[in-house]
């Protein structure tokens, strides 16, 4: 009996694995990312925030709200456990810890440039720029895998990776950043809205 529930559990792990998509296959995705990601002028989102760190037994986890709006400004509001909010906005980026606000100037910053053009568009699903990473594709089930790994090196030893979870449809879902030492920062997407008018209110400091 033992044996044939490992074999039922093996064979449904086996159903949900990921396999390595084709070329014409990746060629699709990212066609339709790609496309999508052109349309998007505003997104809101909410979000669960899991940060795993490897000497901790569970994962941090936060909850809040995503709001994007286009060309780019971004804003992450944290409200459970804890209120905070990071804004990316006319190259700076602002920082308010409960009533506690703070600026840092990026637009001198080429890493904080990086990152924050990196933000916008994992947020949007758009990071197929071959000249800034090593691009492979997997499909799990009906949604789609990708991890991009950053070719500078400077970069690189701050995130090793991005793994972007698409689903049939071509949203973003699931966006995973990993650290060099495997510690990692998942963010799982809700109740997503695009194009729909954003107060500017939301993108105040």
């Amino acid at each position: 009996m033992r044996n044939i529930i490992y074999i039922v559990f093996f064979m449904g792990a086996a159903l949900h694995a990921q396999t390595k998509m084709d070329t014409a296959e990746s060629a699709t995705l990212k066609a339709k990312v790609k496309a999508k990601a052109s349309t998007i002028n505003t997104l809101l989102s909410d979000f669960t925030q899991y940060k795993h760190l490897g000497f901790l037994s569970n994962d941090i986890i936060t909850s809040g709200k995503l709001s994007f709006k286009s060309p780019s400004m971004v804003k992450w509001e944290y409200i459970t456990p804890y209120k905070y909010a990071v804004l990316f906005k006319n190259e700076t980026l602002f920082i308010n810890n409960e009533g506690k606000k703070s600026n840092i100037d990026i637009g001198s910053n080429k890493m904080f440039k990086q990152l924050n053009t990196l933000i916008i568009n994992s947020v949007k699903g758009d990071l197929f720029d071959e000249n800034e990473f090593d691009i492979t594709y997997f499909k799990n089930g009906t949604n789609s895998e990708v991890y991009f790994s950053p070719k500078d090196k400077k970069f690189s030893k701050y995130i090793k990776k991005f793994q972007i979870i698409f689903n049939e449809n071509g949203d973003v879902v699931e966006l995973k950043m990993i650290e060099p030492s495997e510690d990692y920062t998942k963010i799982v997407f809700s109740n997503r809205t695009v194009n729909t008018k954003l107060p500017d209110a939301i993108f105040n400091q």
